[in-house]
């Protein structure tokens, strides 16, 4: 999910305001984030939906809208925006992947973890505070100093 102007830093700068927008689409659409990483314009997540329910494109409506409606109105918006009824803050579109196996899992997962570092926010993974990575920490998944050295590109994991 990515913003429209990708030099803005709505996700960071509001993170308050994303995080309820999740909080209060969990609540009405359960889900479960099992991996989750935001950056400034743009963010990467793995859900698991209840059994029989494949519903993602309602609920990025709603933590989309949720969260537009809780920014203030200074953002400028096309003439088609405005007809729409667009805020103008989230691309149209987004990419969606059903994992395939525990190996294509741990791709996505290590992938999302060092975006960070891919797109030159921090050196270390560990140094983003916007991550589930600290979750998995804990968990003794990865350990504190896993990927991350400032290197120039993607680490070795290639774009999933």
């Amino acid at each position: 999910m990515a913003l429209a102007d990708r030099r803005q830093r709505l996700l960071v700068d509001h993170i308050d305001a994303l995080r309820e927008a999740f909080r209060r689409v969990k609540t009405l659409y359960p889900f479960t984030i099992d991996v989750i990483v935001i950056l400034p314009e743009h963010l990467h997540c793995i859900w698991t939906l209840p059994e029989g329910d494949a519903n993602y494109p309602e609920r990025w409506r709603r933590i989309k809208a949720m969260f537009s409606r809780s920014l203030t109105d200074s953002i400028s918006r096309s003439p088609s925006k405005i007809l729409k009824g667009e805020r103008g803050i989230w691309q149209r579109r987004y990419w969606e992947h059903t994992l395939r196996d525990e190996t294509d899992w741990q791709r996505h997962i290590d992938y999302i973890h060092y975006n960070p570092v891919k797109h030159r926010h921090v050196e270390w993974v560990v140094d983003w505070p916007f991550s589930t990575f600290h979750r998995y920490v804990e968990a003794g998944v990865y350990s504190r100093d896993w990927a991350g050295s400032g290197k120039v590109g993607d680490g070795g994991f290639g774009e999933v």
